[in-house]
């Protein structure tokens, strides 16, 4: 079933929406946020899974089809979450945040813990306090096109040929094959030059969220004041010589799940960072496993 658009306005920026099924008295609505590159039409598997639920996945800013302001701090994730959240009217909200979208479904539950029901948070990019603000790449070192990551190709001919370079790559080639076809032909827009199709998270936007990933030192200050069931699932360590641009592994804080009053944690040392789209119809089995 393909989802109802709706663009929203927040700060001076738009940002895209979709929504899969109706509301229901009483019952929950799934808020689905994806991980730093991705877009919302990379949980379509997943909502599959989902039955008649109803589901609103968002395109957070730099990423599908919202707007790419500049990208400074990580704050701005969480605080886009929660207008949202109001600007929907959502309640009874089972938030369900993957990657950079679990640090933002933080964020957003704290500035609005009245709109929530629980949270499952897959591998969340939240590290220990003491990271935060000290090395790594940041804005500081330099423009985005800096970041190794600006130099991902950026144009296609289509999506079929952008799934043709990918599929036979890691971390690629471990997604469920229906996965990495959403994340190709959802992840393109028309170039602006009118010359194929570019991604719609642009390399060097990309580059800036890597970048500027340990200015949020609030996060784990909204951690701690949420006193929802909160469930974190976590997937392999990084070996100590983890190269930069290998996202295979977690990026997840192991103490992360104590700084939450009412956390539990999943530890899946054999799974990647891409647990929702290596096995979707798992990850929606997880998702309605209420607390």
């Amino acid at each position: 079933m393909e989802p109802t658009t709706q663009t929203l306005s927040i700060d001076g920026i738009r940002l895209c929406t979709f929504e899969w099924g109706r509301r229901a008295r009483g019952e929950p609505t799934y808020l689905l946020v994806h991980a730093t590159g991705f877009h919302a039409r990379c949980w379509d598997r997943v909502v599959a899974h989902l039955g008649d639920c109803h589901v609103v996945a968002l395109d957070q800013r730099g990423h599908g089809r919202s707007d790419a302001p500049p990208i400074t701090h990580w704050n701005v994730f969480g605080r886009d979450l929660a207008t949202v959240v109001e600007q929907l009217d959502l309640r009874n909200v089972v938030g369900v945040g993957h990657s950079m979208g679990g640090h933002a479904m933080t964020d957003a539950a704290a500035l609005r813990p009245d709109r929530f029901r629980r949270l499952l948070l897959i591998d969340p990019v939240i590290a220990a306090p003491d990271d935060y603000g000290v090395g790594g790449w940041t804005v500081a070192t330099g423009g985005p096109d800096q970041h190794p990551t600006a130099r991902r190709k950026n144009r296609f001919e289509s999506a079929e040929q952008m799934i043709e370079r990918f599929r036979s790559r890691p971390p690629y080639a471990g997604f469920d094959p229906a996965c990495l076809r959403d994340y190709c032909t959802h992840g393109l827009v028309p170039a602006p030059d009118g010359d194929g199709l570019v991604l719609a998270c642009a390399p060097a936007t990309e580059a800036s969220v890597y970048m500027t990933s340990r200015t949020n030192r609030g996060v784990h200050e909204s951690a701690r004041a949420i006193d929802l069931p909160v469930e974190i699932i976590r997937a392999k360590l990084p070996p100590a010589d983890r190269d930069m641009m290998d996202f295979s592994s977690s990026p997840t804080w192991p103490g992360l799940v104590g700084e939450f009053r009412n956390g539990r944690e999943l530890f899946l040392p054999d799974r990647t960072h891409f647990i929702p789209l290596e096995t979707p119809r798992w990850t929606a089995e997880r998702i309605l496993l209420d607390s």
